[in-house]
């Protein structure tokens, strides 16, 4: 338990002292980021909670967190039930919650950098219905009372190349440009880091294993544009690498600019998902005339040009090369009783490191050992750590940052004999990740009218998975991208060709194991026959991740003729691109593990 209940009473001591008597904390900061800097994790400073999804809400008599069911079993392991109440964020929701325990004439106080329009709308309306209100805060209370709170990053910033990125940035802006001009707007505020550095062709590393920088920025409709960092951070390569159409301009002007261009007049595009609620007020006060639409980054980074879309097959080459490596290390040496979580992290990054081109983890990989594979996101640590046993599960999602892309995959090993029960529920998880594999949709699809393919062979048993099927994933950027998902009723963005997403099914079985397989795919358009009738335009998905399956674990009688067919082509795919990067042992190894199964 981590949980310090010293940090809950120096909160509410603040909060009284401003007159509130309820604050709310969201796991996010000023560009609305999943993943966030040491210096924005207020959520784990004050609950002790370390996963990448959940918020809390803190009254002088009360508090509660609330998580998805990613992390149901995490919220347990890791804040304290006589501190906070621990709620599934859609069974009980934070602002009923809040609104449930708040008099009338109670002042409730959020910070507007923290939150959205759209959430403080909704936020004010369920208060209101109580006689409560909510209040902004000029400074966050959480930060007033975080005695050792981490200063913000400053690590250098470096220029993205053209022979990755596949396109300028003063490409990338006049197309951004133009689309301002057809909507009537001047200027477009961005706040999301990865747009950021998608617009500009940057990187840095100031968000663990996401390469970003820590900015907002201005695009203009004349092709110009401002990009508010710490100067300290742009070297002068950078600054001229950036051109003369870019300024620099302090990350702390970000705000009095906005209010300029609002003196201006200018018409200006906001994001009500993306741009902080501050960023609107900013602007509101000053007098901008708002356009409200999607921020003009997020569909072209999300539709990766050919040369991404290149760049991501080879770096899975070479990343699945690295899994093969590690999966053959772990057939010889997990039977020794050897190995255990974090040595098993330690070996997998070894093998990684090989590889051109990479620079980081694209996240924390998750290696979970036994009952801790039923946490779906676990991150192991020296107190959590535990070894491989004979005849359990081990699950490991991990994931590589190269230059010319972004890797992430799930694999679940039977270490020793597994169970009837393990290889019936790997084999329906499976069945799902082949069902959505070969999946076939026509133009406008989006991913949600697709989650309940992976889904149908386990809830045909009456099992399920409490978290998406599938996420966007970046090039060289974030593992987690916008705004496409495979994911039930969450997302009606269509999935076009260009964009990469993971297929990721599971099953967990608290106190005892978790299943999961991913691999990464490329929506494409369907040609020849599989185009369908004319003016239909269907799409499909190439798979991009290469690495075995466990075969162990697969009981082909659950299969169909189509699904072992599918198995066995992949397996043969998995041989023949990456034996050519695999050596010694690890070839013999890899020919055995993608031999063809027979029913």
């Amino acid at each position: 338990m981590t949980t310090n209940a010293t940090h809950i009473n120096a909160l509410r001591t603040e909060l009284k002292a401003r007159g509130l008597e309820g604050f709310i904390v969201p796991l996010t900061d000023e560009h609305m980021s999943e993943y966030v800097g040491s210096y924005a994790e207020r959520l784990a400073w004050l609950t002790g909670f370390e996963g990448s999804a959940g918020n809390a809400a803190v009254l002088q008599e009360k508090a509660a967190i609330f998580v998805d069911g990613r992390y149901t079993l995490q919220v347990k392991d890791q804040v304290d039930e006589t501190l906070f109440e621990q709620h599934h964020f859609q069974e009980y929701p934070l602002l009923k919650w809040v609104a449930d325990n708040s008099a009338k004439g109670a002042k409730i106080g959020y910070d507007p950098e923290l939150a959205t329009v759209a959430w403080v709308q909704t936020a004010t309306a369920a208060l209101g219905k109580v006689g409560a209100s909510l209040v902004a805060v000029d400074e966050n209370p959480i930060d007033a009372v975080w005695a050792a709170r981490p200063p913000e990053p400053l690590n250098a910033v470096s220029l993205h190349d053209d022979r990755y990125a596949g396109r300028s940035a003063a490409q990338k802006r006049a197309d951004v440009a133009e689309q301002l001009r057809q909507e009537g707007a001047d200027a477009a505020v961005v706040a999301m880091l990865d747009s950021v550095a998608w617009a500009f062709n940057i990187r840095s590393k100031d968000v663990k294993n996401t390469p970003v920088a820590h900015a907002f920025a201005v695009l203009r409709s004349d092709e110009s544009a401002t990009l508010f960092i710490n100067p300290e951070k742009v070297s002068g390569d950078v600054r001229t690498g950036l051109g003369n159409k870019v300024a620099i301009e302090p990350r702390s002007r970000f705000y009095d600019h906005l209010a300029s261009l609002g003196a201006e007049g200018k018409t200006v595009l906001v994001d009500r998902d993306t741009n902080n609620a501050k960023i609107f007020n900013a602007l509101e006060r000053a007098g901008a005339t708002l356009i409200e639409g999607q921020d003009p980054c997020i569909l072209p980074k999300a539709v990766k040009n050919e040369v991404e879309q290149q760049g991501a097959r080879d770096a899975h080459l070479r990343d699945g090369a690295a899994i093969t490596e590690f999966l053959h290390w772990l057939s010889v040496e997990a039977p020794k009783g050897t190995v255990d979580e974090l040595s098993a992290v330690a070996k997998l990054w070894s093998f990684r490191q090989k590889r051109d081109l990479l620079r980081d983890n694209s996240f924390d990989t998750i290696s979970a050992a036994g009952p801790n594979g039923a946490h779906c996101h676990y991150r192991v640590d020296e107190s959590t750590n535990l070894p491989l046993e004979p005849n359990s599960l081990y699950l490991v999602d991990s994931g590589g940052q190269y230059l010319d892309g972004t890797t992430d995959i799930t694999r679940t090993i039977a270490v020793g004999e597994p169970t009837e029960e393990m290889c019936e529920n790997f084999t329906r998880v499976l069945k799902g990740h082949i069902a959505l594999a070969t999946a076939r949709f026509p133009k406008g699809t989006p991913g949600m009218a697709l989650d309940a393919l992976a889904r149908r062979p386990l809830w045909d048993a009456g099992l399920d998975y409490d978290h998406g099927t599938g996420h966007g994933v970046g090039s060289y950027m974030a593992v987690h991208e916008g705004p496409q998902r495979i994911a039930k009723g969450s997302s009606d963005v269509p999935l076009e060709p260009g964009m990469i997403l993971s297929n990721e099914p599971g099953y967990y079985k608290a106190g005892e194991y978790g299943i999961r397989i991913e691999n990464l795919v490329l929506v494409r358009a369907l040609e020849g026959a599989d185009a369908g009738e004319p003016g239909r335009d269907m799409r499909g998905f190439e798979t991009l991740t290469f690495a075995p399956i466990d075969r162990n674990l697969v009981d082909t009688s659950l299969l169909s003729d189509a699904e072992l067919a599918w198995l066995n082509a992949y397996h043969k795919d998995v041989w023949e691109k990456i034996s050519p990067q695999v050596e010694g042992d690890a070839l013999a190894w890899l020919e055995v593990a993608t031999a063809p199964l027979n029913t």
